[in-house]
């Protein structure tokens, strides 16, 4: 491994050198290792398995003004050359109205990793099978599950011409659970990400066998047990969500919105524009005053975890909104300096083969002043909505729709025992957040999740949370 590693850097080097040879003001080359096994299991019964190492090198460059863009999946030289030109060319003969900006230049230098006790490639096959053996057993009774298990480990090494070279080494824990719970009133089906960043040490850490088994038993009851209640079509009601469902909400109706491509139209054709579009950062009110949501990947633990972008900028904190107000995009090289700043560390590519483009980390409304008890003994009429099942959202970012999988009736001030059938929170971004009242004091991280952008499509790990949130005057969009 190490070996290869270092002819990856030797490699990267070398394009960088070549690439200025051509005559490009700015060169970046981006060697990525790729190491990730595989199980399948489809009812308990393996589908599945393998193992699927990649890697290669994806270089940019500026040129005029334009940037070009070409990736190598063998380690030649020759390869690289052919690469780099080909890059030089697309750049030279570009056309754009404004020249392409990265501002001042970068050089930091470093090596970083996320922390790993018991590290993933030293885990066998058989280890793995144990372990999903266990998996699926948590599971058993359902009407049909699936269960996918992909450790991944990931070597990185991002050299440029302005003198940065930073080394990264990523290690996750991919899961992922399709259930589906039967009952004689019909099915209720829920997908749950259980990804974690670090070694085989973080099953253990983080309970994984039984929390899995406890959103069965959660999943079942919703099914078996779950109704419609019309009086809570009939009027507006106050609702509470837990951490998972603040997560999806501050991903979609704050993260998204706030890129800085998404704002300035780059992604419109691709992934979708912004209703940020339309605002004035710093000024523009989007919720109300106890609103506060942040974005970080300097969180370790997590899957958004990173202390060096894929440009090779230091990560940090961003605020995203501010006391309801607008406060921060996320922004790369490039969109720092359109904006009239510079880069707040956003950039990252899926793989070798991706161009880095603004993406969140760990998404999350920050902390508020409650306890989780306060936020209900308040509510007179409501749903408390600790999980959802689906989510909907426009391109803009603004038309949105949460329905939940497991939801409780709130009554005079107490959660009941009532369980309410796929209660719908459908209203717009800016309507969902000035409806918010009280967030909690606990900040938890309940929604690991791959995150779609761009085309071609990359997925990135992120995390998702904050606390419990509650939400005043809200019209329920239907039930059941």
């Amino acid at each position: 491994m190490a070996s290869t590693m270092n002819n990856g850097k030797e490699l990267a080097d070398y394009c960088v050198e070549f690439g200025q040879s051509l005559g490009c003001s700015f060169v970046e080359a981006r060697y990525v290792k790729d190491t990730t096994k595989g199980l399948a299991y489809r009812n308990g019964e393996p589908v599945s398995g393998g193992f699927s190492p990649s890697s290669g090198i994806g270089v940019r460059v500026l040129a005029n003004g334009n940037i070009g863009f070409a990736a190598f999946d063998r380690l030649e030289r020759s390869l690289a050359e052919d690469s780099i030109r080909a890059a030089y060319k697309m750049a030279k003969n570009a056309k754009r109205k404004v020249p392409i900006d990265l501002g001042e230049p970068i050089a930091n230098k470093a090596k970083w990793r996320v922390k790993a006790k018991e590290p993933l490639e030293d885990v066998t096959i058989d280890v793995m099978m144990d372990f999903a053996k266990d998996a699926n057993k948590q599971m058993e009774g359902l009407a049909a599950f699936m269960f996918m298990l992909n450790p991944s480990v990931i070597d990185k090494y991002i050299v440029t011409s302005e003198g940065t070279q930073i080394e990264g080494y990523l290690s996750y824990l991919r899961m992922f659970t399709t259930l589906t719970a039967q009952a004689p009133g019909g099915s209720e089906q829920k997908y749950l990400d259980l990804t974690l960043a670090g070694g085989w040490e973080r099953i253990e850490e983080t309970n994984l066998l039984e929390n899995l088994k406890d959103e069965v038993n959660r999943l079942r009851r919703a099914a078996e047990t779950s109704q419609k209640l019309d009086e809570l079509m009939s009027q507006p009601i106050d609702m509470i969500v837990g951490p998972e469902v603040a997560g999806i909400i501050a991903h979609e109706n704050v993260g998204h919105p706030s890129e800085g491509d998404r704002i300035m139209g780059r992604e419109g054709a691709q992934a979708g524009e912004s209703f940020w579009r339309d605002l004035k950062i710093g000024e523009s009110r989007v919720g109300s005053d106890i609103v506060n949501v942040s974005e970080n990947p300097t969180i370790e633990k997590t899957s958004g975890y990173y202390e060096y972008d894929d440009e090779g900028v230091k990560s940090r904190k961003r605020e995203l909104i501010k006391n309801g107000i607008i406060n921060e995009p996320l922004l790369n090289r490039e969109f720092g300096v359109r904006f009239g700043t510079e880069s707040n560390g956003a950039a990252r590519a899926s793989g070798y083969n991706r161009e880095p483009i603004i993406r969140m980390a760990n998404t999350y409304f920050e902390p508020g002043d409650f306890t989780f008890e306060e936020l209900v003994e308040d509510v007179k009429l409501g749903v408390f909505m600790r999980s959802f099942q689906e989510w909907n959202i426009d391109d803009r970012r603004y038309q949105s729709k949460y329905t939940g999988s497991e939801a409780y009736l709130i009554r005079n001030g107490e959660i009941t025992e009532t369980m309410v059938k796929r209660p719908v929170m459908e209203t717009t971004s800016v309507g969902l957040l000035s409806a918010v009242d009280g967030v909690s004091k606990n900040l938890r991280f309940d929604f690991p999740g791959t995150c779609g952008k761009s085309d071609p499509s990359q997925g990135v790990p992120v995390y998702a949370g904050g606390g419990d949130i509650r939400f005043r005057g809200i019209r329920l969009g239907g039930v059941g």
